[in-house]
C-alpha cells in the first residue's frame, strides 16, 4: 500500500461527496472537516415536512430570496443580510490566507479562532474594530479550540501535525515527531501562548469537548472525538484497530476522556475510553441526490476513478487521485506524467484504502457494525447530559459520571447522512442535530436536493428518550459551486424563547426560531456569494456562536465576521436587550451553558412583547400591564419595591385565565425579581 504526502499549506480541496470519502482524502494529503466513516445506502426519504413558523409569530421574509444570485468573489463578494446588522468583518492575518479557519472559543473580551495552520486569537472587546492578539503558527487539522480559565485546548488530527509545532510537516508513515492528540497551552498571558502539554491518541483529535463538572472544581475532562485511521502500535504504544472480536482493547468503537488538573494541567492523561456504542448496527440511509447522479455518470464518461463506500459509488476529488498518481510514478521511479498503468495500479489499490478506512465490518451473517466514533458531544453540565452526533446516530449520554458517560438512548434516520452536532434548548427538554451530508466540503444545497438531506433534525426529550418533531434545512437553494450543508452554532439568549444562530457554509448564517419544535423558522440571516464563480471552493460560515451581545462568525477563507442583532417582526428590542443582559465568562463550541437572566426591565418587556406576539394575553391587560411598569421604573428605593410587588402579584392571580398562563407565570416571576433586586 503506497502513502500519500503533501504540502501542508494545500488545504483548499474540490469535493467531499462522503464522510468516509474525507479519509481516502486525508491519505491523498487533503483536508476534510466530517469524520472518516459513513454509511450510505440506497433508501427513499421521507416527505418534506414544512418549515412553518411558530405559533402566532409572523415573519414575511424579502421575495425573492436575495440570497440568490448573489455575485461571487472572495473578499467582494455580493452580499444579502435581513434582520441583522454586519458590525464588522477582519480578514484573515497574513500567514493564514488561504489557510481553513475552523472553530471558534471565547474567553474574556477575546475570540479564539481555530485555522489548520495554527490558532489566531482576537480582542473583539470593539466588535467594529476586532484586534489581533496574537497569530500563532502550529499546523495540526482542525485545530479546533476550547477554553477553561488560563488553559486552551487545540485538536489535532492531520498526519503532518508535528509535537514542536514546526511547518515542515512529517513526512515518514511511523514518527514519534507527529502529534495526533490535544495540545494543551497556558494562556495566563494571551499575548504569548505557552505550549506546555500533550495528549496523544490513537485516532487524533477531529474536534473534542471540554467538560466542567459541577462536582469538581479541581479538574476538567475533554471528550476527545477521533476519527482518523488508527496509528501504528510502533508510533504510539497500545494502538489497534482490530474488530472488538479479535482485540478488546481496539481504539475503534470508543471515545477517550481525559482528566486534565487544573493545578497541573502537564499532567493530564487519558483517565477512560467508554464504549457507548456497543450494540448500535449500521443503520439505513439514503443514496445519492439526482445532482450527484448526473455528476456520477459525467464523471464515469471522462474516465475519472470512481469509488464505492459500503455501496455507494462516488468520485474520488481530481486533487487527490492526482496526488496519488503522483507518487505511484515516484515510487516506480518514473518522471513525468502518469501512465495507463499507473492509473490501473491506482484504480487497483482504491479498493484498499476505502476498506482501510471503513475498519472492521460485518462477518456477512448479520448487520454491519454501528458507528466507530463521535464527532461532536455537546455536554451539558447543568442537566447532566451530553448530545452526542456520532455518526449513523444521535445520542443521548449521561455525564453524571464525568469520567464515564453512558449512553441512555439513540436515534438514527435514513435521512441522516452524517449525524455532525447538537444543541439542547435551555431547559433541557429538546434537542437538535445537524446532517453535515457531503462532509461539508460538497454542494448540498441545491434546488433539487431534498430539503431533509443535509438538514436539522429537532426531538423532544422524554424521560430519556427522544422523540421526532421536524426538520429545518436553509430555504434559499445554493449554486453548485457554493459548500453547504447544517453546520455549527449555538443558542441565543432570547428569554421565553428557543432561538438558534447556525452556520451553513457558503449558505451563509441562518437565525431559527424552534421554540415550538415542530415548526421551525428562519427568523434572519447573512449570506455571501460563492468564493469562486467557476469551481468548488471552500468558504463559508464553520460556526458561528453568540457571545455576550455579539454574533461571532468564522468564515473558512475570508477571515472574521462580527454581526448583531436588530428589532424585527420577529424579535422586539426588548428581547434583544434582555438576551443582552446575559454575561459569560467564557464560551466553548461543544459546552453549553444554562442561560440565566439578570432582573431588568427589559426582561419583563420582553416576556409582555411575547404574549401580545402570540396572543397570551389580552391587549388591553398588557397596555395596563406596560403602563404600570413604566411608572414604577421612574419610582426609586422602597417605593418601586413596592408597586413591583403589587404589579407582580396582581400578574400572577391573572395567569390561570390567560391564553398562555406559563409565560405570564415567567412575566410575574421577571416583575418579582425586579422588585427583590431594589431596582
Amino acid at each position: 500500500m503506497f502513502a500519500v504526502t503533501k504540502d501542508r499549506n494545500d488545504t483548499r480541496f474540490a469535493s467531499r461527496p462522503a464522510t468516509l470519502l474525507a479519509g481516502v482524502i486525508v491519505l491523498g494529503g487533503l483536508t476534510a472537516c466530517s469524520s472518516y466513516r459513513s454509511t450510505p445506502a440506497g433508501m427513499a426519504a421521507a416527505p418534506a415536512a414544512p418549515a412553518a413558523a411558530p405559533t402566532g409569530l409572523q415573519v414575511n421574509p424579502p421575495t425573492p430570496d436575495p440570497r440568490v444570485g448573489l455575485a461571487p468573489g472572495m473578499f467582494d463578494a455580493g452580499e444579502a443580510i435581513w434582520n441583522l446588522d454586519l458590525v464588522s468583518t477582519t480578514p484573515p492575518p497574513d500567514p493564514f490566507v488561504g489557510q481553513t479557519n475552523s472553530d471558534l472559543a471565547f474567553s474574556g473580551p477575546y475570540a479564539i479562532q481555530g485555522n489548520y495552520d495554527g490558532i489566531q486569537i482576537w480582542d473583539i472587546s470593539d466588535p467594529a474594530n476586532p484586534q489581533t492578539v496574537v497569530t500563532y503558527v502550529c499546523p495540526a487539522s482542525q485545530s479546533d479550540v476550547s477554553v477553561y480559565e488560563n488553559l486552551l485546548f487545540v485538536s489535532g488530527e492531520g498526519f503532518g501535525g508535528r509535537l514542536d509545532c514546526g511547518d515542515q510537516g512529517v513526512e515518514e508513515a511511523v514518527s514519534h515527531d507527529r502529534l495526533r492528540g490535544i495540545r494543551i497551552f497556558d494562556i495566563s498571558d494571551i499575548t504569548a501562548p505557552e505550549y506546555v502539554a500533550n495528549v496523544q491518541t490513537c485516532r487524533g483529535s477531529h474536534t473534542h469537548t471540554l467538560l466542567e463538572h459541577p462536582g469538581d472544581d479541581e479538574n476538567v475532562y475533554i471528550y476527545v472525538s477521533g476519527s482518523a485511521p488508527v496509528r501504528p502500535a510502533e508510533e504510539l504504544a497500545g494502538c489497534s484497530g482490530g474488530p472488538p472480536a479479535d482485540d478488546p482493547n481496539t481504539a475503534l468503537f470508543r471515545i477517550e476522556v481525559i482528566r486534565v488538573p487544573l493545578a497541573d494541567p502537564a499532567s493530564a492523561e487519558i483517565v477512560s475510553s467508554p464504549r457507548i456504542f456497543e450494540d448500535l448496527v449500521a443503520p439505513p440511509t439514503h443514496g445519492p441526490a439526482p445532482d450527484d447522479i448526473a455528476a456520477l455518470e459525467a464523471a464515469r464518461e471522462r474516465g475519472a476513478f470512481i469509488i464505492e463506500v459500503q455501496g455507494q459509488e462516488m468520485v474520488l476529488p481530481e486533487q487527490a487521485s492526482q496526488q496519488m498518481l503522483g507518487q505511484i510514478v515516484a515510487q516506480r521511479g518514473g518522471e513525468g506524467p502518469p501512465t495507463a498503468a499507473d492509473s490501473a495500479t491506482l484504480r487497483q489499490a482504491l479498493p484498499m484504502i476505502v476498506a482501510q478506512m471503513a475498519g472492521p465490518q460485518g462477518d456477512g451473517d448479520g448487520p454491519e457494525p454501528g458507528p466507530t466514533q463521535c464527532h461532536d458531544i455537546t455536554v451539558y453540565p447543568a442537566i447532566g447530559l451530553a448530545g452526542g452526533a456520532c455518526e449513523g446516530y444521535g445520542m443521548l449520554l449521561d455525564i453524571s459520571d464525568p469520567e464515564n458517560p453512558r449512553r441512555l438512548s439513540a436515534v438514527s434516520d435514513s435521512n441522516f447522512s452524517y449525524w455532525h452536532s447538537a444543541t439542547f434548548n435551555n431547559d433541557g427538554s429538546a434537542i437538535l442535530f445537524t446532517d453535515e451530508w457531503g462532509g461539508g466540503g460538497a454542494p448540498k444545497c441545491r434546488a433539487s436536493d431534498p430539503m431533509e438531506w443535509g438538514a436539522n433534525a429537532i426531538f423532544t426529550i422524554e424521560d430519556t428518550e427522544m422523540e421526532f418533531q421536524s426538520y429545518f434545512k436553509l430555504p434559499a437553494p445554493q449554486t453548485p459551486e457554493e459548500n453547504c450543508v447544517a453546520h455549527n452554532g449555538s443558542l441565543i439568549p432570547i428569554p421565553g424563547r428557543d432561538i438558534m444562530i447556525q452556520g451553513w457554509y457558503q449558505g451563509g448564517v441562518s437565525l431559527i426560531d424552534w421554540t415550538d419544535p415542530a415548526n421551525p423558522a428562519e427568523i434572519a440571516y447573512f449570506d455571501r456569494g460563492p468564493v469562486n464563480p467557476d469551481r468548488m471552493q471552500m468558504g463559508g460560515s464553520w460556526s458561528v456562536y453568540w457571545y455576550n451581545g455579539v454574533i461571532v462568525n468564522s468564515e473558512i477563507a475570508r477571515g472574521l465576521d462580527v454581526l448583531e442583532l436588530v428589532p424585527s417582526e420577529a424579535m422586539t428590542q426588548n428581547e434583544i436587550d434582555a438576551a443582552n443582559s446575559v454575561r459569560l465568562t467564557h464560551l466553548n463550541s461543544q459546552g453549553q451553558p444554562i442561560f440565566e437572566w439578570p432582573a431588568t426591565f427589559a426582561l419583563a418587556r420582553a416576556y409582555l412583547d411575547q404574549l401580545e406576539r402570540h396572543g397570551g394575553l389580552a391587549a388591553a391587560r398588557i397596555d395596563r400591564l406596560r403602563a404600570g411598569l413604566a411608572e414604577a421604573e421612574e419610582m426609586t428605593g422602597p417605593a418601586r419595591a413596592d408597586a413591583l410587588r403589587s404589579l407582580a402579584d396582581g400578574v400572577s392571580r391573572g395567569a390561570a385565565g390567560a391564553g398562555d398562563a406559563a409565560k405570564v407565570r415567567m412575566l410575574a416571576d421577571a416583575v418579582r425579581s425586579l422588585a427583590n433586586a431594589g431596582m
